[in-house]
This record gives C-alpha cells, structure tokens and sequence, in this order.
C-alpha cells in the first residue's frame, strides 16, 4: 500500500471509529449491566483485523481513537478504562485471529468478553476492591453478545468491502 493511500485509509478507519464511538454515546442501551455498551466503534477495528495487511496498523488505529475519544469528552479515567479494554480486547482478537480457528464471529465476541475484563481490572484497582469483579459475568454476556452483533456486521460488511477496487489496494 502506498504510504499516500495508507494514510488517507487509516484516517478514514479512524475517522469511522470514532463517529460511531460518539453516537453511541448518544444512545440510550437499556442494558442490566451499568456502563455496558454495544460496542460500535469496534466494528472498524475488526473490520480493519481483517481488511489491512499490517497489525501494526490496527494498533494504531484503535489507539488514537481511544485518545480522540478521551480528548473529545472522555476525560482521562475514561482514556485509562478504554485503553485497558482496548489493549487485552485488541491483543486476544489478533491472536484468535492469527490461529485460524475461529471465525469473525469468535474473535469479536472474544473482543467484547476481554474488552469488558480489561474494564473490570482498571475498575477494581480505581475502588481497590476485588468484589467488583464479581460484576464479570454480567458483562462477559454482554460483550458475548455485542461481540455477535459486531461480528455479524463486520462479515456483512467485509463481504461488500471485497467487492470493490479500493480492497485491493489495501492488501497491497
């Protein structure tokens, strides 16, 4: 890919991330669990795990998202509660990935388990109390579930991504 063509690509995968990361700020999610959310801005995350050659930038992407996010409204302890999530989400997905045993549908369900975990961990250490985690289960379902939804979109969209000529020059 050229460097021109990967800057433009990486600036609208980002781009993307977080207009959805802000709209879904704006839904109201009538979730059990407070503080659970679906997700959305994931969805080019994965979409990008499996559209762009380089891991490298997947990272890059899912990073500076997070740091607009915090910069646009998050503030810092939501900047630390989403890089955690974000880290062990990313790093779980790539290695499902990479073991070509599971399918989109596993790795972004995984995603959204580990996502929530990283969560719970930066939680626990704020409060210094471990009986946050038995708040774990909850969300572990939860983010089975919007991993499933974020899953079912992303191959829904890769599908359609496949079939024009910008794809192919972004495997380059």
């Amino acid at each position: 890919m050229k460097k021109t063509f990967r800057i433009i690509m990486l600036s609208l995968f980002i781009a993307q991330s977080l207009v959805l990361y802000i709209v879904e700020g704006m839904l109201p999610v009538p979730f059990i669990a407070p503080g659970a959310k679906l997700g959305l801005a994931n969805l080019i995350t994965v979409i990008a795990m499996y559209s762009l050659p380089r891991k490298r930038d997947v990272c890059l992407i899912l990073f500076v998202r997070v740091l607009l996010a915090a910069a646009f409204g998050g503030g810092i302890n939501a900047f630390f509660y989403s890089v955690a999530g974000a880290i062990l989400s990313l790093g779980v997905m790539l290695l499902l990935k990479e073991a070509g045993k599971f399918s989109i549908l596993g790795v972004s369900m995984a995603g959204g388990i580990f996502h929530n975990l990283g969560q719970v961990i930066v939680a626990s250490l704020v409060v210094a109390n471990l009986k946050i985690m038995l708040y774990l289960p909850i969300l572990a379902v939860a983010g089975a579930g919007t991993g499933l939804l974020i899953g079912l979109t992303s191959v829904f969209t890769l599908r359609h991504l496949k079939k024009l000529p910008v794809y192919k020059r972004m495997q380059e």
